[in-house]
């Protein structure tokens, strides 16, 4: 058996679970997320938590038996309490500047301005010149919009300089060596 599939998801009070056959859906007091459950997997609602269960043992079902639960315990997390991913920027010159909670302005070494939009759900907060965070409900568009902000200028190897996570540690390498 799945350890992580066959874990409860505990419901904190102030969210309401919605299944209709394999459409979930989760409200709380952030927002409101839903997924649509694979086919051989079955969620259950019972007093106050969400068991995720499996028909048999087959490799399919197997597979998808903890991503499911997992999925789900990060609905429900993210409409409890919402994700936020930290990014620093490392550079002489390079800053981030904001223009409102959903668009950012990044000086990256570039001839120009990088201006950045946030897509529905997402929100930007700006901490210092070099240090801001994505902010949302949704776990995956988080990271994924983190990401494409880091790949607008991956930390080099020789300096460290460019967009990492917050807490990442970069492996420098050693230059020429000089005579």
């Amino acid at each position: 058996m799945s350890r992580i599939g066959k874990l409860p998801v505990p419901v904190p009070s102030g969210v309401n679970i919605d299944i209709d056959g394999a459409h979930l859906t989760v409200k709380g007091p952030k927002g409101t997320l839903s997924h649509t459950v694979p086919s051989p997997i079955t969620i259950e609602q019972a007093d106050g938590v969400l068991e995720v269960k499996r028909p048999d043992d087959e490799r399919v079902s197997k597979s998808l038996h903890g991503l499911t639960r997992t999925l789900v315990n990060n609905m429900v997390v993210g409409v409890t309490d919402g994700y936020e991913k930290k990014l620093e920027i490392v550079g002489v010159g390079y800053r981030v500047l904001s223009k409102g909670p959903t668009q950012l302005e990044f000086q990256l070494g570039f001839s120009h301005p990088v201006i950045i939009d946030a897509p529905e759900g997402i929100t930007f907060n700006v901490e210092g010149p070099t240090k801001f965070g994505v902010v949302g409900i949704d776990k995956q568009l988080v990271g994924e919009v983190a990401a494409n902000i880091r790949k607008l200028r991956k930390p080099e190897p020789y300096k460290g300089k460019g967009v990492r996570y917050a807490g990442e540690v970069v492996r420098k390498k050693v230059g020429k060596a000089g005579k």
